[in-house]
């Protein structure tokens, strides 16, 4: 039998299709990491879809390849974070707070309830340069050890690139390298930045990362985001 998976409504970043970082975090949990997935098609929600291993390994919904993942290095420069009480108090400034394109998104939606989505809203630091957002996953997301899956960890080193770099503009997540290094536990403080990494185009580069309350780097990531509109 082929190796199989499905992306659960839950974890959707527009409506109808996979949180991004989502996605790209269950081909890391079946393929290693540190890992580079491009995503060439919005990701089917709720209907087993297949991997097929490889260089590039593939997942496919029918002939449609749906992404493509190599390992990697990530080779990225990571800011100091700022402290919890500093992420909190950026948050209150979030820009989805006014203009959201994807509400009910599984890790910046403002419409997910308390619990359901990750609720990570970065607000943009006075000096512009970084966004930043506290968050604490909810035991639901947890395994019986109360470690959070590296799928959902990846998601939540997703959306605060886009905040970062390309909001207001709409943007689609095409291309993440990351690696989480230590792993997060729910009922836990956690700080996520974001930062731009420059514009090509339509190509909008970010980087991300994830630290403990004490600004222990847990993880991070280099994304490639592909404006829209």
């Amino acid at each position: 039998m082929p190796d199989t998976l499905i992306v659960n409504r839950r974890f959707c970043g527009p409506p109808n299709s996979g949180n991004g970082g989502y996605v790209c975090g269950l081909l890391a949990e079946r393929f290693g990491q540190p890992l580079e997935v491009m995503l060439r098609q919005p990701p089917p929600l709720d209907r087993a879809l297949t991997l097929a291993a490889g260089d590039p390994a593939r997942l496919l919904d029918g002939d449609t390849v749906i992404a493509e993942a190599r390992h990697a290095t990530l080779d990225l420069d990571v800011p100091h974070p700022p402290s919890l009480a500093q992420a909190q108090l950026w948050s209150q400034h979030y820009a989805g707070f006014e203009s959201h394109a994807f509400p009910g998104c599984f890790t910046c939606g403002p419409a997910r309830a308390a619990g359901d989505g990750l609720r990570i809203f970065p607000g943009r630091a006075p000096d512009g340069v970084l966004v930043a957002a506290s968050f604490v996953p909810d035991a639901s997301l947890a395994g019986v050890d109360g470690t959070i899956p590296l799928a959902v960890a990846w998601a939540a080193l997703d959306c605060s690139g886009y905040f970062a770099a390309a909001h207001p503009t709409q943007a689609l997540l095409g291309k993440m390298c990351a690696q989480l290094s230590l792993p997060l536990m729910a009922a836990t403080s956690y700080v996520v930045i974001g930062w731009s990494l420059g514009r090509e185009g339509r190509k909008v580069h970010a980087g991300t990362a994830v630290f403990d309350g004490h600004g222990l780097l847990h993880g991070s990531a280099k994304q490639t985001w592909i404006t829209i509109s």
